[in-house]
């Protein structure tokens, strides 16, 4: 069970496309711009050439990769001509980090924090370059001094404040983020969705049930409330529920197969053995089923078979299908006959 967190939406916050650097000249006339103070040692050396530090080489791989990208280039070029524009800094962090270079896009970042503290935008971009490189317990120090100073801060620092502790694993201190993030935009059915992930990761299945409710209510679309809604339902021991709202959405083979892998985590292996009997009797070649029940033959130690009964009614009916094709219509008049009288 890996039920997802929606992230906040960005208002903004996000910035456009753009992608890495030109010459290392221009890269350090970037750092220039973003930074303003520098200063300069007297370096001794050596017949022996230098070894380059990770900070080199990651400089390095970005001016290569760069090389005559057009986009990136022309943010480069925005930020130096436009030092006090806060969301071109932005872009230009994100595109590095999307091009697979976090050091970097961290750096600008901090840059861009440091020279605009009062900045929610910039907090945010910092926020999601400090999570890229698993540097989470920053990320949340520096979100909670903001919000302390911001307290009328947005719903959307509180959800990823949230969000960050739920991946930290402090699921109170979550819970308390989301819930201000409800207070703060009641009608933003992700915000409901979030805290019902956080509620459920704390075994509040009850409480998580009505968050996806909600959430619901708000946007009816919203699947991933609706699957973990079904989830919770499943989690709450009413599993005629869950299997009807997962059903709402998917078919009876997946619903019912979403149930069986409920109660694999939960370790109760006869039951979700039942469940994937039930998925694969309505389609037997369902990819998840079959791949649960490969699963479950691991865990339990049992052969992967299905209801006997239900195998040999798939048999003949593939059988007289087959004579169907090959023979022509079937009198089935004896057969019909047999059925009448052992009716009555």
């Amino acid at each position: 069970m890996n039920p997802r967190q929606n992230f906040p939406a960005s208002s903004g916050v996000y910035p456009l496309r753009a992608s890495p650097s030109l010459r290392v000249k221009s890269l350090f006339l970037l750092l220039a711009a973003l930074s303003i103070s520098c200063t300069h040692k007297q370096i001794t050396r050596t017949n022996l050439p230098a070894q380059p530090t990770i900070w080199d080489r990651q400089v390095r791989n970005a001016v290569d990769a760069g090389e005559g990208d057009y986009e990136l280039r022309v943010l480069r070029d925005r930020v130096a001509a436009e030092p006090e524009n806060i969301a071109v800094r932005i872009e230009l962090a994100k595109a590095y980090r999307e091009r697979g270079y976090p050091e970097i896009a961290l750096e600008i970042s901090r840059l861009a924090v440091a020279r605009f503290p009062e900045s929610g935008d910039a907090q945010l971009s910092l926020v999601r370059d400090l999570r890229a490189v698993n540097h989470r317990a920053d990320a949340v120090s520096g979100l909670e001094a903001f919000l302390k100073a911001h307290p009328a801060a947005s719903p959307e620092y509180w959800s990823w404040l949230g969000i960050l502790r739920d991946e930290s694993g402090l699921w109170p201190a979550g819970e308390t983020a989301h819930r201000k993030a409800i207070e703060v935009a009641p009608a933003v059915d992700s915000l409901h969705n979030n805290l019902g992930y956080n509620l459920l990761m704390q075994k509040k299945h009850g409480d998580a049930a009505a968050e996806f409710r909600e959430a619901l209510r708000l946007n009816p679309a919203n699947e991933m409330a609706r699957n973990n809604l079904a989830t919770a339902l499943a989690l709450s021991n009413a599993s005629a529920e869950a299997v009807a709202t997962w059903q709402s959405a998917t078919g009876p083979a997946s619903a019912h197969n979403n149930l069986a892998a409920v109660w694999i985590e939960k370790g109760n292996y006869a039951e979700a053995r039942k469940e994937l009997d039930v998925a694969l009797g309505y389609n037997r070649s369902h990819p998840a089923a079959l791949r649960n029940l490969e699963l479950l033959t691991r865990l339990d130690g049992q052969p992967a078979t299905l209801n006997a009964a239900r195998d040999a009614a798939d048999r003949r009916s593939r059988w007289v299908a087959f004579k169907r094709l090959f023979v022509g219509p079937l009198d089935d008049s004896k057969d019909g006959a047999a059925k009448t009288a052992s009716s009555r």
